[in-house]
């Protein structure tokens, strides 16, 4: 069915103006920025169709979000502007947490980094360990993606990891990766590795402060868990 067929207090621009962004489905939200459908399939089942589970769809909105252009491509009346807008989106949403990270200490706001770490992680398809540079006041320097391995490995080496330390000038780090097996539950591998790095990165006196692990729709603090 169209927006325009569907009643008035029901079609998702007038709803948002009335009612609120938080009145609305995600389904209804994403309506509104693909704005049309295509010949037979209205905007509001091509926004299902999106955020079905896979392989038909991306899995809701963080698996859109996290879908490339090409990714994008695969999917009928998805044209190269509606593409571009919905990678847009999720550079925007990265570009924000990264400011609000900047703007406050970053353990003032524990959530926003697991958040801001499942944009970024939580949908690879592949394990990527990444590194949250820091400076004195915990306020984010800088995110890198050091090392990609295979989905059930990952080779880290801690002089690396120092060395970008450096680079940053950082006074901390939160280690991070992720678990593209959809748990969160940290390994003796994964623990194993904190402490070394928690030790080679000691020797130049940067601070590990935590090591966080990601999965679609979890996160995990190893230093909530007491294992760093």
């Amino acid at each position: 069915m169209a927006l325009k067929d569907l009643p008035t207090d029901a079609q998702p621009r007038e709803k948002l103006l009335a009612r609120g962004p938080g009145a609305l489905s995600d389904a209804e939200l994403l309506a509104l920025l693909l704005r049309t459908g295509m010949a037979g399939k209205g905007v509001l089942q091509l926004a299902a169709e999106l955020l079905a589970a896979p392989p038909e769809g991306f899995g809701g909105i963080a698996g859109l979000l996290h879908a490339s252009a090409e990714d994008l491509n695969r999917i009928k009346g998805l044209g190269p502007a509606k593409r571009a807008e919905l990678v847009a989106v999720l550079e925007l949403a990265r570009r924000a947490m990264a400011e609000q990270l900047r703007e406050r200490e970053v353990f003032s706001t524990p959530d926003a980094v697991k958040h801001y770490l499942q944009l970024h992680l939580a949908r690879r398809q592949h394990e990527i360990f990444a590194v949250l540079f820091l400076d004195s006041q915990n306020r984010l320097i800088a995110l890198e993606e050091l090392f990609r391995g295979t989905l059930t490995q990952t080779s880290v080496y801690p002089r690396e990891v120092v060395l970008r330390a450096l680079h940053h000038h950082a006074a901390a780090v939160v280690l991070a990766h992720n678990h593209p097996s959809g748990t969160v539950s940290p390994s003796r591998a994964d623990e194993a590795l904190t402490q070394t790095l928690k030790a080679a990165l000691a020797l130049v006196d940067v601070r590990v402060l935590d090591h966080v692990i990601v999965a679609p729709g979890q996160a995990l603090s190893m230093a909530e868990r007491g294992l760093i």
